[in-house]
């Protein structure tokens, strides 16, 4: 069922997307400057409205958990990328990427670190360029996709991702490897929390809250087409989870207003290498903290891959202690 205007808004308004100076509304402006201004806004990070009015206060908590890693700078074919390496005790056995959100940082996603160090993994976390203690001021899609495939190949091979929200499409982006990359970074498997499935949707939702016109809206998307050399429309999850040959375990939150459980549920319907588990009482952003989170992805990464039930698109649920899970059956 399409998505209403007042449902759109509706989410529009708990997304909190980002704006500049109170600016909601580039209804007045010509197509095309609106289009550029939406833009503007959507590709910088520190504009955006999901933060927090004490976002400072808890960015300097978050990054404490940061103080046991080993700080590393690395070139990337876009720009300079904090990372952060934990290793674990003896000879590490695999290594695991942590691919943070938009408008957030690594230092949020510390919670995994412990659990993964102590399971034998070597766990890097990086701040997106124009985020955390990355440089720079704007960002995009392509940008992060690139810095992320720059770190992947300089600590790979990479055993498995552990990715936030927008750091979905990042992460899947470079495990499939097509425009506007060089080249693929094989992943073999992710654990995808609150990730959306279709970018379209985004910045649908996005133009939506600004007011844009449809063709102020297309402007928009135009900017987004030409640095990812592919369509909105065509940008999914489920599409470059499939082409990525990856196994994943989809991990939402029922109680998500920001990401709709229906986004994983689509994802997991249209991907044979893809499990759903479902959690009731998290959202977009307490997913991040929950030990029965922890505790599932600790589970899936141990799992051996062959052990994985991979055969087919029929799904069915099952009960857990934790939540729901929609896996592939026989």
């Amino acid at each position: 069922m399409a998505t209403t205007r007042n449902e759109s808004v509706r989410r529009f308004r708990a997304l909190r997307c980002p704006r500049a100076g109170g600016l909601l509304d580039l209804s007045q402006l010509p197509a095309a400057a609106a289009g550029n201004e939406a833009y503007r806004l959507f590709c910088t990070p520190e504009l955006s409205q999901h933060r927090a009015d004490d976002h400072h206060l808890l960015t300097q908590r978050a990054r404490f958990h940061l103080r046991h890693a080993r700080w590393e700078r690395i070139r990337t074919a876009v720009s300079d990328v904090q990372c952060y390496v934990f290793d674990p005790e003896g000879e590490p056995r695999g290594t695991v990427l942590l691919v943070h959100g938009w408008t957030s940082e690594s230092a949020f996603m510390t919670a995994f670190i412990e659990p993964l160090r102590r399971s034998g993994f070597r766990v890097v976390a990086f701040d997106f360029p124009a985020h955390g203690h990355s440089p720079g001021r704007r960002t995009n899609l392509a940008e992060c996709a690139r810095a992320m495939l720059g770190v992947a190949d300089h600590y790979g091979p990479v055993h498995a991702a552990v990715a936030h929200s927008f750091g979905g499409f990042v992460g899947l982006l470079v495990a499939e490897g097509g425009p506007p990359l060089p080249h693929a970074h094989k992943i073999e498997r992710f654990v995808l929390l609150a990730c959306p499935n279709k970018l379209g949707d985004v910045t649908h939702n996005f133009g939506l809250g600004l007011g844009l016109s449809k063709a102020g809206q297309r402007a928009y998307e135009r900017h987004l087409e030409r640095i990812g050399h592919r369509s909105v429309a065509g940008f999914t999850t489920q599409a470059l989870l499939n082409a990525s040959g990856a196994a994943a375990l989809i991990i939402h939150g029922r109680e998500d207003t920001e990401v709709p459980f229906a986004d994983a549920e689509a994802i997991a319907r249209a991907c044979p290498h893809a499990r759903l588990m479902a959690f009731n009482g998290l959202g977009h952003r307490t997913i991040l903290y929950a030990s029965p989170v922890f505790r599932a992805v600790m589970n899936e990464l141990a799992r051996p891959l062959d052990h994985i039930d991979t055969s087919g698109l029929r799904s069915k649920l099952e009960q857990s202690s934790s939540g729901q899970e929609m896996k592939a059956s026989a």
